[in-house]
């Protein structure tokens, strides 16, 4: 695994580091149709200043995921947690394009082999999933191309996406006589009247990214080619911040859906009590009266 990504490929004009390949997927298996030539899917992690940018990269079948790459992921998360020099997490798609979800090949195979095999493929994904919303800072999907299926739900498992303007999602799975997966119907389901959720899943047609943006479902539209710049951006606002508050406003944010009022009113005045008490509120108090930018630790 990759040692710590502190402080590499930051602003102070040193050449960016080359990608860290946190995986590569085993050769091809006798039922696969990728050409002998073709690259390997891997998950490649660069850091800019305090960001980690983790980008799917599997140009022969659009950055399609697999096991490998949701181990990959939560590894990743695992030692960016770990690490004071990360404060946020970028992740995104190579080659202009995020993710074209599930590898049909795999699911086709798939189809021949136990149930508990695709049983454990998918709780993989769903281990990289829960991992993203359990993680402790920002997580930004910058999306370019198509987010599809499991792209789709990865990037709605992000606490903020942020998708260039020609962006397009689909979570196509009816077309194909399945179902979602990835978290996606419990997202929509709570954040999306259920007739809109119900269009999205089982019409499953191809959404714009500015329509996702007044659906609230996307943070931010950028030019098309920007999508990473502006999510890069909006990591570094994230990463001038105390990361413990973010932390605290994060973990209110995941249970709050589940607790009743009474019960989220006590976690928000236990983690406000706490966080007055962190050295971080007193240099942001002090940075506040004297008119001065804080300096978080």
């Amino acid at each position: 695994m990759a040692a710590p990504f502190g402080k590499e490929g930051g602003t102070s004009g040193r050449a960016k580091p080359a990608p860290r390949r946190l995986l590569v997927w085993p050769a091809p298996q006798p039922f696969d149709t990728t050409p002998s030539y073709a690259m390997p899917a891997e998950l490649l992690s660069t850091s800019h200043g305090q960001t980690m940018v983790l980008t799917l990269s599997n140009p022969e079948y659009r950055n399609a995921l697999g096991p490998d790459i949701y181990a990959a992921g939560v590894e990743a998360l695992s030692v960016a947690e770990s690490s004071a020099d990360i404060r946020s997490v970028v992740i995104t798609g190579a080659g202009g394009v995020f993710s074209a979800g599930g590898n049909l090949h795999r699911l086709r195979a798939n189809r021949e082999q136990p149930a508990e095999e695709q049983t454990q493929s998918i709780e993989g994904l769903h281990n990289w999933v829960e991992s993203i919303r359990s993680f402790p800072k920002p997580v930004v999907a910058a999306v370019e191309g198509a987010a599809a299926g499991a792209g789709f739900s990865l990037a709605l498992a992000c606490d903020f996406i942020v998708a260039a303007r020609d962006a397009v999602f689909a979570l196509a799975y009816s077309n194909i006589a399945l179902s979602p997966d990835g978290g996606a119907s419990w997202v929509l389901g709570q954040q999306l009247p259920r007739q809109l959720a119900s269009e999205l899943l089982m019409c499953a047609e191809r959404v714009t990214a500015e329509r996702l943006h007044q659906l609230g479902l996307v943070n931010r539209v950028s030019h098309p080619g920007e999508a990473l710049d502006t999510a890069l951006a909006l990591a570094q606002s994230l990463n001038d911040r105390a990361p413990n508050a973010l932390a605290s406003i994060k973990e209110l944010l995941n249970d709050a859906p589940h607790q009743t009022l009474h019960h989220q009113l006590a976690q928000e005045r236990d983690h406000f009590v706490c966080n007055l008490h962190h050295a971080n509120a007193g240099i942001g108090i002090q940075a506040l009266l004297d008119k001065q930018t804080p300096r978080y630790e």
